[in-house]
């Protein structure tokens, strides 16, 4: 069952956070993290998407799972640029707090997909 991605909230809350992170970190000096912080918050979305599109919902909570991993990575990722900065960036501090959101929402979207299986 094929369920409209750019309609879910969770997804337009994961996509415009990745839209913030790639424009909050466009000029990070670490390379390679940067990297990793890219393609961790674009897999969040990404995911959600796919998932939406795959013929059942089985398969859609799949990625759904591969988007909430995500999300943890994104997490632990941005925690580490906090420790790096020695200081806590607002606008990473809540970068955090709406990746524990987008957790929870994939959490309920999930549950509430496996009661109709």
């Amino acid at each position: 069952m094929s369920h409209a991605f750019e309609k879910l909230e969770v997804w337009k809350r994961s996509f415009d956070l990745t839209t913030k992170i790639y424009l909050e970190f466009e000029k990070y000096p670490l390379y390679a993290l940067r990297e990793q912080i890219f393609r961790s918050s674009l897999s969040i979305p990404s995911n959600i998407a796919e998932g939406a599109e795959r013929s059942s919902d089985k398969d859609f909570i799949r990625f759904l799972h591969i988007a909430k991993g995500s999300a943890a990575e994104l997490r632990t990722q941005l925690m580490l640029v906090e420790k790096l900065n020695n200081h806590s960036s607002k606008s990473v501090t809540d970068m955090i707090k709406e990746l524990n959101e987008i957790s929870s929402m994939l959490h309920g979207l999930i549950e509430r997909l496996k009661q109709q299986l």
